[in-house]
């Protein structure tokens, strides 16, 4: 059986998007940086961790042919890893210093069954159009940047501010489909259109 440790309904969507049959595990797994910590060993950590966490959510039954996937995703600007935003003001803040750059988002894949771990990363550059202040203010009252890593959903109104994608949309979205994809094959996981 697979499960998805995620509490996100965008990575729900897109592991729906591969074919596969699977479950839902909520995990809470606290987001916070070590101390000279790289953006990428970050990244992968917490995608870890979220794999072990929904593992340990599981039965010693249900864990004989279980396979846990996680997956964690930030976005990255001179080596500042920007997480979700806390309030609107901090939503603002993140949107103003995007503003006219390019930013990298690191997405983090981790799959894990009771005899094998793997994990993948997908990188992609994002380059923010220059953004006025009434741009940044309408978009953080539409509530969209709330709950997203950088303050902005690709998939939403924040593809407004999107002047360039170099990368994977699904990986800025919250789950590289491409890295999931080999990752299930490696496991014995097939998906429609698989060969």
């Amino acid at each position: 059986m697979l499960y998805l440790a995620s509490q996100s309904p965008r990575r729900r969507e897109l592991l729906g998007q591969l074919g596969v049959t699977f479950s839902i595990l909520d995990v809470d797994v606290a987001e916070i940086p070590y101390p000279e910590e790289t953006p990428l060993d970050y990244v992968r950590r917490v995608a870890r961790d979220k794999a072990h966490a929904g593992w340990e959510a599981l039965t010693r039954e249900a864990q004989d042919d279980a396979l846990v996937i996680a997956s964690d995703t930030e976005v990255v600007l001179e080596n500042r890893v920007f997480g979700k935003p806390k309030d609107a003001d901090d939503a603002a803040e993140m949107l103003h210093a995007l503003s006219g750059r390019t930013h990298e988002v690191i997405s983090a894949v981790c799959m894990m069954s009771a005899k094998q771990e793997h994990g993948d990363v997908c990188m992609s550059r994002v380059r923010f159009a220059e953004l006025s202040e009434a741009d940044v203010t309408a978009y953080v009252a539409t509530g969209e940047p709330f709950g997203k890593a950088g303050a902005y959903a690709i998939q939403g109104l924040g593809a407004t501010m999107i002047e360039h994608l170099e990368g994977s949309y699904s990986g800025v979205m919250g789950l590289p489909l491409f890295e999931t994809s080999r990752l299930l094959r490696k496991f014995g996981v097939g998906w429609v259109g698989a060969a």
